[in-house]
């Protein structure tokens, strides 16, 4: 009786070390989103893309909401698709907005566009949405490498390498060539909450292969934004969040900063500001909240759904996260962050996001 009763304890012990490894494997694969290889994908062929029609302007714009992108069904999808392409282009119009929406084609913009001539798509990058597995999709599509395994992460943001041409490289008639006729679409999520991603990412991880984010943006933001600070703090403080909404709002002050930061400001400046999406004539919008049902529609709508696969995403990772901004926004005063709206509140219109009022009121 007693080697029994040591045996069922025996296996309660084994049963209860299974389920701590398969909770810590769906923590790891959490946290490695959009850095770790996807699934393997082949390219057997080429296909005609397959551009989605124009939508009838007449239709009523979907009330902004985090809810309004969801897909019940892939054959509402379609309707979702235009719907938001409706509402960006309704949003466009709106000449009260003008100034936080209409950007000029520049070359800023056109840097932000990789080209996949193989297949007529042009990808436009707004960072923290996902974009790694995008850009290892057309890394495949171009041809350079015949899976996503074979992709070193090393090379994926490396731009000089990765095989993905960028529009800026283009003469102009093939720039206005491609924009006119080939399928075009970019990825967005909650402006806010894309804003706590990008300043986890690079200030408080700090990627070791991106030491200027901690080195030199972060002290330079601390100087000017943190009210009372000293030169020895920094190293042991670090940016606070804060400091990087204070920063973010100040639409005048921290323009000389920008320019001192170069192309690193492209991880929180706006979607209008990267991708100019009242100016070019984007052919979807895809949605990280509800990327699980937009990434496979994506492939279809762009003629590539027999050629690639979207790696799994981990369960609960798009979803948006009231808690967590009400979390990084708790310390923050009302004035910094109407400010901070302020600069946003484009996006937030562009794509049907409602404005945080559980923040602002």
């Amino acid at each position: 009786m007693r080697h029994h009763w040591l045996l069922l304890g025996a296996c309660g012990w084994v049963l209860l070390i299974l389920i701590f490894v398969r909770n810590l494997i769906s923590i790891r694969a959490v946290d490695d989103y959009g850095e770790r290889p996807g699934q393997s994908w082949t390219v057997p062929g080429t296909k005609v893309v397959k551009p989605i029609p124009a939508s009838n302007p007449e239709k009523q714009l979907p009330k902004p909401t985090h809810q309004s992108s969801v897909v019940p069904t892939a054959s509402d999808w379609q309707a979702v698709a235009e719907k938001r392409i409706e509402l960006l282009s309704g949003v466009c119009k709106n000449s009260s907005l003008r100034n936080l929406t209409h950007v000029s084609i520049s070359k800023f913009v056109l840097d932000r566009i990789f080209v996949c001539d193989k297949h007529k798509i042009l990808f436009c990058q707004t960072p923290k949405v996902g974009n790694t597995q995008w850009k290892k999709v057309l890394i495949v599509l171009n041809g350079a490498f015949s899976n996503v395994e074979e992709i070193p992460e090393s090379l994926v943001h490396d731009h000089e390498k990765n095989g993905l041409p960028r529009l800026s490289s283009l003469t102009p008639q093939e720039i206005t060539h491609r924009l006119s006729t080939y399928f075009k679409f970019f990825i967005v999520r909650d402006p806010f909450e894309r804003l706590i991603s990008a300043f986890k990412d690079k200030f408080v991880k700090n990627p070791r292969f991106e030491p200027w984010y901690k080195h030199d943006i972060a002290p330079a933001i601390i100087r000017k934004y943190r009210k009372s600070h000293r030169d020895s703090d920094f190293a042991a403080s670090g940016l606070h969040f804060e400091d990087f909404v204070r920063y973010l709002g100040d639409v005048e002050g921290r323009r000389r900063m920008d320019q001192q930061f170069g192309e690193h400001i492209i991880h929180w400046i706006t979607y209008a500001e990267l991708c100019a999406p009242c100016e070019i004539h984007y052919s979807l919008v895809g949605h990280h909240e509800t990327l699980e049902q937009d990434a496979p529609h994506i492939l279809k709508a762009a003629g590539i759904e027999q050629l690639v696969s979207y790696p799994d995403i981990p369960p609960g990772i798009t979803h948006y996260n009231r808690t967590k901004v009400e979390r990084y926004f708790s310390g923050i005063s009302k004035r910094d962050i109407k400010r901070l709206y302020a600069r946003y509140q484009g996006d937030f219109h562009l794509f049907g996001y409602p404005s945080p009022d559980f923040l602002l009121n």
